[in-house]
């Protein structure tokens, strides 16, 4: 029988939920962990037999409960879903008044809405917390997006910080993790309320969402080297890890460049992402992410077209048969300087990912009035800059334009990132009609350069679209000599065509 002294308990013993018990351990708490399977909880307990804090295993979901000290925390890392409205159903009759549930694992925002007023009403806290950086990232410090009761992540907050990642107060750049038994010490933690219900896990959905338009835009960037170019698979790497020097300095970009420079280890001479068959998988938050931004009427376009690009790679087949019949612009090399056209997709790529940035920013200043949340933009850009995979060191300028304007409509009107695209846009604008001409697909590239164009346009041909609504559907129109809100309708089939006001 376990002891009841443990600080926290975690159901669910997969590789994340094993590695975020482990850093918590490490920090000196005591876990009691649980899993459907027991004797996966024997084989990690055998397997871990010193914490600082130390390892509590349990059989049975009462025993688990008994072991915790009051309020209990508990910690949810199961599959997201019908699985965890199961687990929570299962606690809800162990519990007391007060105990809180937190729920780890990527559920959509919706259904954190609904398990925290659920569970509100029985006299039970819920904490839906976003927990970003994949396994390492739980082992050695995660980037933690909690929200939920607010008194409720005061029980929790502790723990939270102290195993989250950490960045430098000054620099805002990540502290590097230790190693097992030996926690990061200083620093500001990469774990901050966010804010009521749903938004945690609202804001690490975002997370995600930034992270198909990162990825895709990376792979957009070497994909023009070479077709363009025609460098291998080392020569690009090496291209990254420049990058990875400057503006770009990101743990994508480092994983990239060390990804482009390793070799297939069954052939041992072919570059390992040659062999790798190009269809992307996905497991939902992108979509998600491109959903909530149509239903809410807010442009997202390079989300999207991240979500589509893996969509269109899942047509393998089609894409083969269809490679033999459609034809594009005939091949030629370029002729250009090579290093003029490197900096080019550089730039193409930073203005680009700005955009992007500035979509979800976007989205979530538009969720808060949605869901009547108060969101700190800033400190959510600091949080991202350790532990998570979209950690930069680009997100300190975005703390630092919010530090500016805590108001600001979109990020491309602070004065850092209008400059920086001002003065880069020549480039982006080369690497984009370069793509069209060579044939090379870039659609994240594409659309984060139709979205700046729009919005920096004052007048956009939606006059034209809303003609056109109002001529088969009488939809009404405003007009440009009149108030905003005033609407009106041509009677089309009238010969004389008279205006009403509607």
């Amino acid at each position: 029988m376990p002891k009841f002294h443990s600080d926290i308990g975690l159901i669910g013993l997969a590789v994340m939920g094993q590695n975020l018990a482990l850093n918590i351990a490490d920090h000196g708490f005591q876990v009691s962990v649980y899993n459907r399977t027991t004797e996966k909880t024997a084989k990690f307990l055998a397997g871990n037999p010193a914490t600082p804090g130390g390892l509590v295993g349990a059989t049975t979901l009462q025993e688990f409960v008994r072991s915790l000290t009051r309020p209990r925390r508990i910690i949810l890392l199961v599959q997201a879903g019908g699985p965890t409205d199961a687990v929570i159903d299962g606690l809800i009759p162990l519990l007391e008044q007060g105990d809180i549930i937190i729920d780890g694992g990527n559920a959509k925002w919706t259904d954190t809405i609904r398990r925290e007023k659920a569970l509100r009403e029985k006299g039970l806290r819920f904490i839906g917390s976003g927990v970003s950086g994949g396994e390492t990232g739980a082992r050695f410090g995660p980037a933690l997006m909690p929200g939920g009761d607010p008194a409720a992540y005061k029980e929790l907050e502790p723990i939270w910080n102290a195993i989250a990642a950490k960045v430098d107060a000054k620099t805002g750049r990540p502290i590097p993790g230790a190693a097992p038994g030996i926690p990061v010490s200083g620093g500001v933690p990469c774990a901050t309320y966010i804010g009521p219900d749903g938004a945690g896990h609202y804001v690490k959905m975002i997370h995600n969402g930034i992270e198909y338009g990162d990825m895709q835009m990376i792979c957009e960037a070497y994909y023009l080297i070479r077709s363009l170019l025609g460098l291998k698979a080392e020569e690009i790497g090496a291209v990254f890890a420049e990058w990875n020097k400057g503006v770009l300095d990101s743990y994508l970009i480092e994983i990239t460049a060390d990804i482009l420079q390793q070799k297939d280890p069954v052939t041992k001479s072919k570059a390992l992402v040659d062999v790798i068959l190009d269809t992307a998988g996905q497991k939902g938050t992108g979509k998600w992410t491109s959903v909530n931004a149509l239903d809410m009427g807010v442009p997202a376009p390079t989300v999207a077209e991240a979500v589509f690009a893996r969509c269109l790679s899942a047509l393998k087949e089609e894409r083969v048969a269809a490679a033999k019949i459609l034809k594009g612009p005939a091949k030629k090399k370029y002729r250009g300087a090579r290093t003029a056209l490197i900096q080019a997709i550089h730039d193409a790529l930073y203005c680009s990912k700005i955009c992007s940035y500035a979509q979800g920013f976007q989205l979530m200043r538009e969720a808060q009035k949605e869901y009547n949340w108060t969101l700190n933009f800033g400190a959510i850009a600091q949080i991202w800059r350790g532990g998570c995979i979209i950690r930069a060191g680009f997100l300190q300028k975005i703390t630092e334009a919010y530090g500016r304007n805590p108001r600001l409509a979109n990020l491309l009107l602070d004065p850092y990132f209008n400059k920086t695209v001002k003065g880069a846009q020549e480039n982006w604008r080369k690497v984009v009609a370069l793509a069209a001409q060579h044939g090379v697909a870039a659609p994240t590239f594409g659309s984060a350069l139709a979205y700046y164009d729009g919005y920096r346009t004052a007048r956009l041909p939606a006059n034209l679209l809303q003609a056109q609504r109002d001529y088969f559907g009488a939809h009404t129109y405003e007009r440009v000599d009149q108030p905003r809100g005033k609407f009106f309708h041509l009677d089309w089939p009238e010969p004389a065509r008279p205006q009403i006001q509607a």
